[in-house]
């Protein structure tokens, strides 16, 4: 019995050493170790958060500290926010702020400013996003000698499409593919979009840039000409290629557009600088290969004419497959690039929201 009690007793005077050592966040305890351990700790509460092109994010981050080694003033606490790139090896600045003096970087001006729902809150608002905010980024607290990060994925809400030019497949050297996407509305897809698109469903038998310089892609229902009959589903790799040698075609990555994608209804058909002239008329812009598979994919747009782009391509979308549309799936059809000044067809406008 005395056994018993001896070892209740050194439990409890256990638990209560154990209690000094920890702080407690919204039913969350984080364990500092006070003694030749960290006396900062960064954490994100979550590992991937989700938006789309126009919507505003709150990227996730806290810092717990050991008062009894900092004290209790946050004046010298510095708050870093960096995007890691594709290599890994270089960081892009985007906010930091030290106590009064905050500042912010690049494209992300006006964009980006610090939660601050806590003392203890370096979460990271960024409003108004685009597509080119998608990826990583790392909190980082720097507090005297001590200093800890953590990482967060912003992931986009969108669709990934194929894309090659008047000239042809596989004409574009890297760099000239991410140009290629930022004149459709879009931005060149990374590894990870690819991938998710090839879990849902995108089969494509070119191989196309991506933005960390490979060239891959994806094959749901294998067969001879992409890679062999007997081989197994999945995101083919060509490696690493010479950028401004090398050419291929180009995975492109689109999100959610501000504005109205239409097909104008015309008395005539049309050459495509007729097409031009009639959105113009219509107080739009002729639409972009971006905007029709963003307004496929993401509104289920659905319409069986076929209609001149922005690229001089002819496209339509098809959310209900059907007979003499597109009879085995849901998909934007590819009709080509016709001749701009002898070939008739609709016309695919877009009128962007102020």
């Amino acid at each position: 019995m005395k056994s018993l009690l001896l070892l209740v007793l050194i439990s409890i005077c256990w638990a209560d050493h154990l209690s000094d050592n920890y702080t407690l966040d919204h039913d969350r305890v984080i364990h500092l170790q006070a003694e030749n351990g960290p006396r900062l700790l960064v954490e994100a509460e979550q590992a991937k958060v989700f938006s789309h092109r126009g919507g505003n994010v709150t990227l996730p981050c806290k810092f717990y500290r050991d008062p009894t080694a900092f004290g209790s003033g946050i004046h010298k606490i510095r708050i870093k926010w960096t995007k890691l790139t594709s290599d890994y090896l270089k960081e892009v600045d985007v906010f930091v702020s030290m106590g009064y003096h905050k500042k912010t970087y690049g494209g992300y001006q006006g964009r980006v400013f610090l939660k601050g729902g806590s003392d203890n809150d370096a979460s990271l608002v960024i409003t108004d996003l685009t597509l080119e905010d998608y990826g990583r980024y790392k909190c980082e607290v720097i507090e005297g000698l001590e200093d800890d990060t953590a990482v967060v994925a912003l992931d986009l809400q969108g669709v990934v499409f194929p894309y090659f030019p008047r000239l042809g497949r596989y004409n574009l050297n890297f760099h000239e593919a991410q140009q290629a996407c930022l004149d459709q509305d879009a931005v060149i897809a990374s590894f990870d979009q690819l991938y998710d698109a090839w879990r849902g469903g995108l089969d494509w038998c070119n191989a196309g840039w991506l933005s960390d310089g490979s060239v891959q892609y994806p094959i749901t229902k294998p067969r001879e000409p992409c890679g062999g009959q007997n081989t197994v589903p999945g995101v083919r790799n060509y490696g690493f290629w010479d950028k401004d040698k090398s050419r291929y075609d180009v995975f492109c990555f689109t999100s959610n557009f501000n504005g109205r994608f239409y097909y104008l209804i015309h008395p005539t058909k049309l050459t495509y600088d007729e097409a031009v002239q009639a959105c113009l008329n219509d107080g739009a812009q002729i639409a972009k290969v971006g905007q029709i598979f963003a307004a496929w994919q993401l509104l289920g747009y659905d319409r069986c004419d076929a209609g001149w782009l922005a690229d001089g391509s002819v496209r339509y979308p098809i959310s209900r497959p059907r007979r003499r549309c597109s009879p085995t799936e849901a998909a934007v059809r590819f009709v080509g690039f016709p001749d701009k000044k002898h070939k008739l067809y609709g016309v695919y406008c877009f009128r962007a929201y102020n």
